[in-house]
């Protein structure tokens, strides 16, 4: 059942219909992406005194004190002078060392918290840190420019970067340079991944001169490990059953903000939209309902789907649908291909969300 055959919607139902998301088109201005660089609001309470180690995982309660460090580091003047550069002054030496720290672990070890956390510690103004996901840099580059990201980030004390991968040979050659002019103007860098460093790629491409710049991104940064098992499912319960198209369709009638979308239909809207803009797709949304949720087709898809799922955890969207389970939403061979870790992050940030919106459907 599509929005356009429930606008009306049943006699039991209120005459005003849900929001589509299919009806959106947002523009967004360069200007804003870079104000939003900020943790997202799921993140915005989050310290390194609300992170709860896993007592089993001693790596945990070392990365808090490691990044804890880290933070207090970057307290002093810029590593490249107080203030922006004047023409007559000299270039400051290159900082000698890493310049940054790398969190690795699985799924749900809590290291966006982490990240999050360590930009809400560092002592600097809102507008000399940044916050962002490794998409939304690249989306910012291609926005900008890269010699204007380049002195928009310069005079920054911290550059995050949370979901760190490289899906293409061009992408790792962008981003590598980015960071070595950022690391040459003194600004640190934290960056989040499911892969070590060195490992970053693997299974995708075998070239030569990609590998090569691998290496030099590795060289950027001090790994550290975080263990531990995905926190969304620890000790909670499994994530509910899709409902029925009839009590997704009431939910979304019933709940002011929400948003009626069949999911073959989005997906088709998915391609027509920037994923730079699929934040903006979502104001407001106090919840996404999806009818008929079926397997996704091909991998251009589901990986438009993916950002989708990372933009509305960030902003703690719930999401109810009816169809497949979220498990199913991706292929075996999907599942197994390159691209692997950002399926099993999207179901279980999905997961997570799908628990979040039980409370929208009333028996």
């Amino acid at each position: 059942m599509s929005p356009s055959t429930t606008a009306s919607g049943p006699s039991s139902l209120p005459d005003v219909a849900p929001q589509s998301l299919c009806a959106r088109e947002p523009h967004v201005p360069a200007g804003r992406l870079v104000a939003e660089m900020v943790p997202p609001p799921r993140f915005d309470a989050v310290r390194f005194d609300t992170y709860i180690p896993d007592p089993n995982q001693p790596s945990q309660t070392e990365a808090v004190r490691v990044l804890s460090g880290f933070a207090a580091g970057l307290g002093g003047a810029h590593a490249s002078g107080t203030g922006k550069k004047r023409w007559f002054q000299k270039k400051a030496p290159a900082p000698t060392g890493p310049r940054g720290v790398y969190l690795d672990g699985g799924y749900g070890v809590g290291k966006t918290h982490l990240l999050a956390s360590l930009w809400h510690a560092t002592p600097a103004a809102p507008e000399q840190k940044a916050f962002g996901t490794f998409v939304e840099l690249t989306n910012l580059v291609g926005a900008l420019g890269f010699q204007q990201t380049v002195r928009t980030l310069s005079d920054h004390r911290l550059l995050c970067i949370d979901e760190f991968e490289l899906d293409d040979p061009g992408d790792t050659v962008l981003v590598s340079s980015l960071l070595a002019k950022l690391v040459e103007q003194g600004v640190a860098l934290a960056a989040t991944s499911n892969t070590l460093p060195g490992k970053l790629g693997e299974g995708r491409f075998a070239a030569t001169d990609f590998m090569r710049e691998i290496q030099g991104l590795s060289a950027h940064f001090t790994a550290l490990r975080i263990d531990g098992e995905d926190y969304r499912h620890r000790g909670l319960p499994e994530a509910p059953a899709p409902y029925s198209e009839e009590q997704v369709t009431k939910a979304a009638y019933a709940t002011a903000g929400a948003s009626l979308d069949d999911f073959p239909h989005l997906l088709a809207h998915l391609a027509k939209v920037h994923p730079s803009r699929y934040g903006a797709l979502t104001d407001q949304l106090t919840a996404v309902c999806l009818t008929e949720v079926t397997p996704v087709p091909d991998q251009s898809t589901a990986l438009r789907l993916v950002v989708l799922a990372d933009r509305l955890y960030d902003r703690e969207v719930p999401v109810l649908a009816s169809g497949v389970p979220f498990d199913q939403l991706f292929s075996e061979d999907m599942l197994n291909g390159g691209y692997r870790k950002k399926y099993f992050r999207a179901i279980s940030r999905l997961t997570a969300l799908a628990r979040d919106a039980k409370g929208l459907v009333h028996a």
